[in-house]
């Protein structure tokens, strides 16, 4: 196995900034992130992957995505009610794929939140396709993994 030293660190610190910004509801930079065409999705199966005929809690395109951060910014959701503090820690961060059109990475997240004083943890594994530009990168669809996605879910406050 030879990793690209150089790329690995270039995507390491966009899915931090990436983790950064949501935790500290940095909302409207989060949108900016994206390509025009890309998708936000939490699948409700660990094991599908054919997410646009399946169940989804989330499947975001650009539109939706907008319509996600107008609700938490203006707490016109029941979610957004009582918005809870989040930190994320990301790790195992491994490069699948890459070309210069695409870069496609898979790395763990272990989200905590804290609201209404109670900690809850929601352990992932997410899967990034990005676009890689002369800027940095843009995401093209990124995939949560929730490892409890298929039981119960509280009232979430927060992008995953």
């Amino acid at each position: 196995m030879k990793s690209n030293t150089e790329l690995l660190a270039k995507v390491t610190e966009f899915i931090g900034y990436e983790a950064d910004l949501l935790d500290h509801k940095g909302y409207q930079e989060w949108l900016s992130l994206w390509t025009a065409a890309g998708l936000y999705i939490v699948p409700t199966d660990l094991n599908e992957s054919d997410y646009l005929n399946s169940l989804n809690l989330a499947l975001d395109d650009a539109d939706m995505r907008r319509m996600r951060v107008a609700r938490l910014e203006n707490g016109e959701s029941v979610s957004a009610d009582a918005v809870g503090y989040t930190v994320r820690m990301m790790s195992r961060i491994r490069v699948l794929e890459a070309d210069e059109n695409q870069v496609v990475v898979r790395c763990a997240m272990t989200l905590n939140e804290l609201r209404h004083g109670k900690l809850v943890t929601y352990p992932a594994n997410i899967e990034y396709r990005l676009k890689p530009t002369s800027d940095g990168f843009y995401i093209d669809q990124k995939v949560v993994k929730l490892l409890h996605a298929d039981g119960f879910l509280r009232t979430v406050s927060f992008i995953f």
